[in-house]
């Protein structure tokens, strides 16, 4: 069966009103079912291209989610089928209580309180904060505000999940669980982060930006291990980490899941 793209991204340019220049010519597609990672250095434009998936942002160039044109009359049912969940989740989380964050979303659609319901618990389910319905999200550890925040879009039963730097922040124990809460998704995600080992845990692609333009868009292997690629735009893999290694280890690849719940391996220097 033919299936659209989530995402079609076609010579996009966007300028700051200030002129400085932040996205040049980008064109980006993503099928459907697919984990896409978006790295680069700072000021690279990948956050700006996160905006433009759901018209906060709207520059020169074509953007269609699942085939609908990113345009104002479109505005509404865009912002249903993608879920973006912003860097910092106080960003997000600005009710009396995390039932309230989360069903803000379903309200303004319009469903009826039951239907209300049903969608917030469901989202607290999924990311694992069920019983903290009425807590207040400023009480939450900076884990389960990151939680809640993805819960404030999964209640919007979402066609693809846009997470703009997601592991930042968190501790180790709050990163791998957030990890395992994100390859437990089937959904279409886009990942921008700095935090490449988080990349090779999620994605299965990645594109690398750099000064406004997508540069290099590859199988998650081949971008991580090339070196040089990582150096000439301002990236690097922490001391020891190899994917080719851990690739070596048995990932699954096609669930984005170590088997029987192995723990990540890392190398010291064999590359071959």
């Amino acid at each position: 069966m033919h299936h659209r793209p989530a995402v079609e991204v076609r010579d996009l340019f966007y300028a700051y009103p200030d002129g400085t220049p932040a996205l040049r010519g980008v064109d980006l597609v993503v099928e459907e079912g697919e984990s896409v990672g978006i790295v680069g250095p700072n000021g690279a434009g990948k956050s700006t291209l996160l905006l433009h998936l759901n018209g906060i942002l709207s520059g020169r160039g074509e953007v269609k989610i699942f085939g609908l044109p990113v345009a104002r009359e479109n505005l509404r049912e865009i912002r249903r089928r993608v879920g973006l969940v912003f860097q910092d989740p106080d960003d997000q989380l600005f009710s009396p209580t995390v039932f309230d964050d989360v069903a803000f979303g379903p309200l303004n659609m319009g469903l009826s309180r039951e239907e209300v319901a049903e969608a917030v618990d469901r989202a607290l389910r999924e990311v694992g904060l069920k019983g903290l319905e009425r807590k207040s999200a400023f009480h939450l550890s900076f884990g389960q505000k990151k939680r809640a925040a993805i819960a404030t879009v999964l209640s919007m039963n979402p066609d693809l999940l846009v997470l703009d730097e997601p592991s930042s922040n968190l501790d180790p124990r709050a990163r791998r669980e957030l990890s395992e809460l994100l390859q437990g998704m089937r959904i279409t995600k886009i990942v921008v982060t700095h935090d490449l080992p988080f990349v090779f845990e999620n994605c299965e692609r990645v594109l690398v930006m750099d000064q406004g333009r997508v540069v290099a868009d590859g199988d998650v292997f081949s971008i991580l291990s090339d070196e040089e690629l990582l150096k000439a735009h301002g990236l690097e893999l922490p001391y020891g980490f190899y994917p080719l290694h851990r690739e070596r280890s048995g990932r699954n690849t096609e669930g984005n899941r170590k088997p029987d719940g192995a723990s990540p391996q890392w190398g010291k220097g064999d590359k071959a």
